[in-house]
């Protein structure tokens, strides 16, 4: 090996010393390298580096979620080298200078990940379709999850027959279906994806449900409750002040509102770069100051609940329903594909075990209702 890759293979080894990964070890989450050019590819372009350089077959890693999990507790993202540290503060530019949420930019999302196929997601989640983490406190399998935190949903929400319900981010339908089916409630759904629109209505067929392919910016209406479950992180934060005043002026005065997102301790600007490439573009996870200055003078907060650790069993379900399914999907997807779909999934679960990612669902209400509210979790 010459000089200048040891050298780089040396200061890529101090970084992985601070979460006790070894380059060439052979425990689970150490690193498995085959091209060297892994190392200068890494400390250069940081995330997308290791992501793009995984999706290559550069490097392996036997436990994928458990070198996830190492690297988000020991911070390694802030010990990168200048250039790497040059593309986020870069990243943080752009955010600042347009709103890349806006409503001409916001189906991006949906063209480049939720439209990707029916076929994919009905292999990876659980029979209700739900993409957003399940709640596993009794639970023993993933569609007893998500059956659970559906139920856990509509407790909070104190859901009676003949209700008006926005669910704004319905995705593929299992919640609105759920509502129209068991409490006779009258659900409006929600989504910006024409996949999940198309298949949602086929699912609700005959139901007292309407499903709209329409931003959330556009819906008018008076609704009883209003609920929203896995669709903020695509909100931004330009626009955070925007959707709560949006749900105000939908939710009747006696009404509910209940929001279910992922989030974070620490404050972000941006999402993770491989993430926001890859994944899901234009997404920014929130953190509990920003909910809470968007949401203050408009809604009193009733309840926060936090079960982040569930997102990281919910993901290593979707990872083994995704494995268990690649023979009957590769004829339609690369091998590319499937080594970024394991990466985001690992990558995710990582986050989640590591404590730095959370689950938080929150209930409002109107702030001069004078309506008691019981958490009924």
């Amino acid at each position: 090996m010459s000089e200048m890759p040891y050298r780089l293979q040396a200061t890529m080894q101090r970084l992985c010393d601070y979460a006790d990964v070894r380059l060439g070890g052979d425990r689970p989450w150490d690193i498995e390298v085959h091209n060297p050019g892994f190392y200068p590819r890494v400390l250069k372009q940081g995330s997308i580096g290791l992501g793009e350089s995984y999706m290559d077959g550069w490097w392996d890693s036997a436990g994928l979620d458990q070198l996830f999990t190492r690297i988000n507790a020991a911070r390694l993202a802030g010990r990168l080298g200048l250039s790497a540290r040059l593309r986020v503060l870069s990243a943080l530019l752009w955010d600042t200078l347009i709103n890349r949420q806006s409503i001409g930019r916001a189906r991006q999302v949906a063209t480049r990940h939720y439209d990707l196929g029916n076929d994919l997601f009905e292999c990876m989640l659980d029979t209700g379709m739900n993409y957003s983490c399940g709640y596993w406190r009794r639970a023993d399998s993933l569609d007893e999850a998500q059956r659970h935190k559906i139920r856990l949903i509509c407790d909070k929400l104190d859901l009676e027959p003949g209700h008006r319900v926005l669910d704004i981010g319905c995705g593929w339908g299992g919640l609105a279906e759920y509502l129209a089916r068991e409490y006779e409630a009258h659900v409006t759904g929600l989504t910006i994806s024409r996949e999940q629109c198309e298949y949602a209505r086929r699912r609700v067929s005959g139901l007292p449900v309407d499903i709209r392919l329409l931003d959330y910016r556009k819906v008018s209406g008076s609704f009883d409750r209003i609920v929203s479950v896995g669709m903020f992180e695509h909100v931004g934060r330009k626009n955070y002040r925007l959707f709560f005043e949006k749900a105000a002026e939908l939710l009747k005065p006696e009404g509910l509102f209940l929001l279910h997102t992922i989030g974070a301790e620490t404050l972000t600007k941006s999402t993770d770069a491989f993430i926001d490439k890859y994944i899901f573009p234009n997404s920014k996870i929130p953190n509990r100051n920003e909910l809470s200055r968007a949401s203050e003078g408009l809604f009193r907060l009733e309840d926060w609940h936090n079960f982040g650790p569930d997102y990281d069993r919910t993901l290593m379900a979707w990872l083994a329903r995704f494995e268990a399914a690649w023979p009957k999907l590769q004829g339609r997807y690369s091998e590319r594909f499937y080594r970024m779909w394991r990466y985001y999934l690992c990558c995710c679960a990582g986050y989640f075990r590591s404590r730095r990612g959370e689950l938080w669902q929150l209930v409002f209400s109107h702030p001069l209702s004078d309506r008691p509210y019981l958490s009924l979790r």
